[in-house]
């Protein structure tokens, strides 16, 4: 799934983030410029200039998707009355900009350094009194973690959401797996078939992704970041481990100058609304001020307010319970505070324990002792269903657990409420009668009417099991341990509910199917796949099992 658009998710009126007076402001100027950049290649960039007289400080967004759309014009046109001038722009090569498109690989520190020469062009401009910070989300948060890299003098301060750092291991590629771009951003739709050519040519994490891995420069990044994410999104990793990153392996003016706030979200939109998340409601508390708070960062950061943000709590998170018919007094949805992420847990091992007949298996923290493996097929030419390209978050999951590939392992009902918050890890010993093969593993949180929400996802290539830089396929008969992060969750499960593991190796178009047979991937649909058994085993030196992180009180 390529990241959403942070604004495109505002169309909805519901969704909107001011009010109708507000949308329709006459006095802001609105002018298309083309920004050179220092190889002679001109962006598009919409400005959005305040009535009155500057210079006024400016708030700059970079994103691939049409930064024309009324939504996003009306946004930043409501944020320039708040006296600055808003920069929209889009990647080279994307709607309107020239340039060849190439996704972020001109964002940051290689040849081209888009994002640095536009904040030096912004801060240079007679409107402009030189201080310039940036927002935006997912694809634009992606952006700035690129830009901050690149430490322009001009760059002050960072407002991000639902973001990420490295194109490889969660963008383009997540756990090893492929994910066919349609890239429909781009001007020249040649552009986008070469984009993905060559991503296929560099199927390890070499010096090719390096340069679209902004972890390995976290030292560079060096301005004040305030960080939003989402529980219900895979991309929720970036955000909580871009805030790590800055504020633990920063420069001087980022460490310790980070805060981060995770709720109870979909990608994107859902924290400035009340309404359905998934199938879901969450109580009115759930929603988070974004755009209020955004101004008050800003308006510390570039015009010196003391308002008191930079006080707040560090980190802020939403820890997620039941809700819904039945559940009134459920604990959990409420807020709590931290000094730091993650969290105090204890981690706790729960296992798998086979069926002695059907696919249900039991999850327990005793060790097994029924049956040795749990087998399953994988055939990638009839994949489980995960619908859509978006991760489907607070949704009841059952349509993939029942499907006959899927292997399911489920605690007893509670007898008490049981809180996971922190990082989930899954440590599988695997064998299979194919070279390759993908386990996803999901968590979710089992309803006493049967219901299974989903409320994290985590998946492993098992070429990449040992290495992101080299593929080591699997021979028949022998057991691997296959190891990986889930996902991180704070979540309540509440009494009479059951938390539910799913085990399987294909869920499309979710994921894109492995086709199992060890050969090199291509971007064309291969012509050759493989059905194969998988082996979960359960006992002694190869008990496979998740590590939950339960949460040992405050």
């Amino acid at each position: 799934m390529r990241p959403l658009p942070f604004f495109l998710l505002c169309a909805a009126p519901a969704a909107v983030a001011f009010s109708q007076q507000q949308m329709d402001i006459a006095p802001v100027a609105e002018q298309h410029v083309m920004v050179p950049m220092r190889d002679g290649t001109k962006l598009s960039v919409y400005l959005f200039l305040p009535p009155g007289k500057g210079p006024w400080p400016v708030l700059y967004e970079q994103r691939y998707s049409n930064v024309t759309v009324p939504s996003s014009r009306k946004n930043y046109a409501a944020l320039a009355m708040k006296g600055y001038v808003v920069a929209a722009e889009n990647f080279r090569g994307a709607q309107q900009s020239e340039g060849v498109y190439t996704g972020y690989r001109a964002l940051g520190w290689g040849e081209q350094q888009d994002g640095y020469d536009t904040v030096e062009w912004l801060a240079r401009q007679p409107w402009s009194n030189g201080k310039i910070g940036t927002f935006g989300g997912s694809q634009a948060g992606y952006a700035q973690n690129f830009l901050a890299v690149t430490q322009p003098p001009h760059l002050v301060a960072q407002y991000m959401t639902d973001t990420g750092q490295s194109l490889f291991h969660l963008g383009y590629r997540r756990g090893g797996t492929t994910r066919r771009m349609a890239f429909d951003e781009a001007r020249n739709p040649r552009d986008a078939v070469n984009l993905n050519l060559m991503m296929f040519r560099h199927p390890v994490y070499d010096d090719y992704w390096r340069l679209e891995d902004t972890t390995l420069h976290f030292d560079k990044m060096n301005v004040p970041c305030f960080t939003l994410g989402s529980w219900y999104d895979f991309m929720n990793v970036g955000s909580i481990e871009s805030y790590a990153g800055r504020r633990h392996h920063g420069g001087p003016q980022s460490r310790g100058r980070q805060h981060l706030l995770i709720g109870p979200w979909l990608h994107g939109s859902s924290y400035r609304h009340t309404g359905p998340v998934g199938d879901l409601v969450y109580p009115a508390n759930s929603i988070f001020p974004v755009w209020e708070h955004m101004g008050r960062w800003f308006d510390h950061y570039l015009k010196g307010i003391d308002n008191g943000v930079e006080r707040e709590p560090v980190v802020r998170y939403y820890v997620m319970g039941a809700v819904g018919e039945g559940e009134n007094g459920a604990p959990g949805n409420v807020w709590r505070e931290a000094a730091d992420w993650p969290a105090s847990a204890r981690e706790t091992a729960y296992y798998f324990e086979a069926p002695s007949s059907g696919t249900a298996g039991t999850l327990s923290a005793s060790k097994p002792k029924g049956p040795v493996a749990t087998t399953y097929h994988s055939d990638p030419a009839h994949p489980a269903p995960i619908p859509g390209r978006a991760f489907p978050g607070a949704r009841d999951a059952r349509a993939f657990e029942n499907y006959p590939d899927v292997r399911t392992f489920t605690t007893g009902v509670l007898r008490k409420p049981v809180e996971w918050t922190g990082k989930v890890r899954a440590e599988l010993y695997v064998s299979a009668t194919v070279p390759d093969a993908d386990f996803i593993v999901r968590v979710t949180d089992v309803y006493p009417d049967g219901r299974s929400i989903l409320i994290i996802d985590g998946v492993r290539r098992a070429r990449f099991r040992d290495s992101w830089e080299r593929e080591v396929f699997m021979k028949p008969g022998e057991v691997y341990k296959v190891a990986f992060d889930v996902g991180y969750l704070s979540q309540i499960f509440n009494r009479g509910h059951r938390i539910r593991i799913s085990v399987g190796s294909t869920g499309a178009p979710f994921y894109d199917p492995n086709p199992q047979t060890g050969d090199p991937l291509t971007y064309e649909r291969p012509a050759k796949m493989l059905a194969g058994t998988m082996t979960l085993h359960h006992q002694g030196p190869h008990a496979s099992r998740i590590l939950a992180p339960v949460h040992t009180g405050r």
